[in-house]
């Protein structure tokens, strides 16, 4: 039943160059206790393997035992000798074909930017929720109960760290969790997770200008941006800087028609919002109008320093976002964040599944149904599979990103770097030891936003700011590129969408998209504009996660789905080969034959 790797899946980058782990203290992932026993786990696969193999043809040992179970319950699986039903030894030598080839992977290579080891007071390092000075500089002791238990990874070290209010640390313990279909969480890394901009680099400094640029720009309708004063200024500042990651038009300019979009193919076509975003469709007999609850305009938090640094240390400041009780359609910045401050895991992508099943989408031309005269996909090539797919790669991708912002990153949230822009231009750059670009604190974007608020720092959409977990790389954008890259799959990424809209300025109705592009909206070009609209909605619009978060994020999301696809792949009884094209244009090919 043995299939090798590239039958399974056939991709330019699945595997780069890998060796050790290196995490953001300086330390091999192998020279951490937890890590250690990862990685040991890991090694000893190929013998558990062979005694594997071996106990199915021997009676004298238990399927229990074979399995790792040394249970004596009533309910302990029977003697292996029981065990010749075709069936379910088939299913066994399928698992255990895909472990071996999974765990002959090495952990992939993961470094990061120096930050945590550069700056003692741990300047660029992630430390909301922790306890802090008056000045926001973490504490050195609640700094190193924080870092022990990340060492370790005991649960009675993480009960230890030394708290600065009452919120908690958003789940850091998933990271360490194990998953049984695709490779493992340290498998992942590089190519795909390069280390984060540094905190002082010219890179971080535009993103974070990006960011200052946004917020001002929040409660603007996306088709008000070419005719927007503040728009223009903001596309020709970000369009000046070298390490402006965002899209550019042909002559190499940043237009405002492109501000805050993608770099993936089709996503500076129609548009800001994805279709997905905008047509109606419905849930089994409920219809879905695609309106949302939003947030009123022109309140934003995280404006003066004492909120801040409340919460910086995880303390309530007893505010809460003021309810717009006007239905709309989403129509700028304000609306994609309060989407994503309460949606659902994977809600966007569910959704555009039930579109693409709603309008006829066709499916993936390598689907073995396609051509059958007598059958057609359900729980295996159908809606069915389709749903449970989504939800079951979801959780697998949010593990994924979860090891990478806890046990390799660290990164800090803009908000906590805003907070150093404040030190700085308020005279108390000597209570940092990070010295931040001059792209950032010379530029208009920074004094347009002090022209409003009447403060250096980074304003924010929620009042708690970003969640407490560290920045880099992106839940939402990790769970999005798993779940676009099976929607990929299962569906025709050349199908144009038919009859796009576009969302009037108020967000009451959406009226058709007449532009010269409207015939060139494809289901990848709109699933690839999809993933950007949730994670920048959830970060360069709410202010809470940096450009490069996402990019990343929509990449390793999209190796996740990969693997657990090729993982999945010999399990189907249909034969198949399904192409897709992934994030960077190339073609990933998944097969069971």
């Amino acid at each position: 039943m043995m299939m090798s790797q590239e039958a399974a899946i056939k991709s330019d980058d699945q595997n780069g160059d890998h060796s050790g782990v290196l995490a953001a203290d300086g330390l091999s992932v192998g020279e951490r206790p937890k890590g250690a026993n990862r990685r040991k786990f890991l090694g000893q696969v190929g013998a558990a393997a062979t005694f594997a193999a071996g106990a199915l043809a021997s009676p004298s040992v238990s399927r229990a035992e074979a399995i790792g179970d040394s249970s004596n319950s009533p309910g302990a699986l029977g003697p292996l000798a029981d065990v010749n039903n075709h069936r379910v030894r088939q299913a066994f030598e399928i698992r255990m074909a895909e472990a071996v080839k999974d765990a002959s992977l090495p952990a992939a290579t993961n470094l990061t930017n120096g930050d945590e080891a550069r700056y003692a007071d741990k300047g660029g390092t992630y430390t909301k929720g922790l306890l802090h000075d008056s000045f926001g500089r973490v504490d050195p002791k609640a700094y190193q109960t924080f870092k022990t238990a990340l060492n370790s990874g005991e649960f009675s070290d993480f009960q230890k760290i030394i708290m600065g209010g009452t919120r908690t640390l958003n789940g850091p313990q998933a990271g360490l969790a194990f998953c049984l279909v695709a490779l493992d969480n340290a498998q992942f890394g590089q190519p795909q997770v390069p280390p984060a901009p540094a905190a002082a680099s010219h890179q971080n400094a535009t993103e974070l200008l990006e960011h200052y640029w946004a917020s001002l720009l929040r409660d603007v309708a996306f088709t008000d941006y070419p005719s927007n004063y503040l728009a223009a200024l903001a596309a020709a500042e970000l369009g000046s800087q070298p390490t402006y990651l965002g899209p550019r038009n042909r002559s190499g300019q940043v237009t405002p028609d492109l501000l805050f979009r993608g770099a993936f193919p089709g996503e500076t076509l129609g548009p800001y919002l994805s279709q997905f975003f905008l047509q109606p469709t419905f849930f089994g007999s409920q219809p879905i109008g695609q309106q949302q609850v939003t947030y009123l305009p022109n309140i934003d938090y995280g404006t003066n320093f004492a909120e801040w640094l409340d919460v910086q240390n995880g303390i309530d400041t007893g505010l809460q976002n003021q309810v717009d009780r006007q239905l709309r359609y989403r129509r700028n910045g304000r609306d994609l964040a309060a989407f994503t401050h309460v949606d659902v895991l994977y809600q966007a992508y569910f959704t555009a599944f039930l579109m693409l099943a709603g309008i006829d989408a066709p499916l993936n031309p390598g689907n073995p149904y396609n051509d059958s005269r007598t059958e057609n996909g359900f729980g295996s090539f159908g809606g069915p599979d389709m749903a449970g797919t989504l939800a079951a790669v979801s959780g697998v991708a949010l593990n994924a990103v979860w090891y990478q912002k806890w046990f390799v990153h660290l990164r800090p949230r803009p908000e906590a770097i805003g907070g150093l822009v404040h030190l700085i231009k308020t005279g108390q750059g000597n209570k940092t030891d990070v010295r931040l670009s001059d792209v950032i604190l010379n530029s208009r974007g920074l004094q347009q936003s002090f022209n409003k608020y009447g403060t250096w720092l980074l304003s924010q959409a929620f009042p708690e700011g970003s969640p407490t977990h560290p920045a880099y790389p992106t839940g939402h954008g990790t769970v999005g590129g798993a779940c676009i890259t099976v929607l990929k799959f299962f569906f025709d990424g050349n199908f144009v969408i038919p009859n796009p809209v576009v969302p009037t300025s108020d967000g009451l109705s959406l009226v058709p998209y007449t532009g010269s592009d409207a015939a060139r909206l494809t289901v990848n070009g709109e699933l690839n504009k999809l993933g950007h609209n949730v994670s920048f909605g959830h970060g360069i619009h709410a202010g809470i996660h940096w450009r490069s978060d996402t990019d990343t994020s929509l990449l390793l999301g999209e190796a996740v789905a990969l693997s657990y696809l090729k993982d999945r792949a010999k399990t189907y009884n249909e034969p198949f080969t399904v192409k897709l094209t992934k994030f960077d244009g190339t073609i990933a090919t998944i097969s069971n034959q």
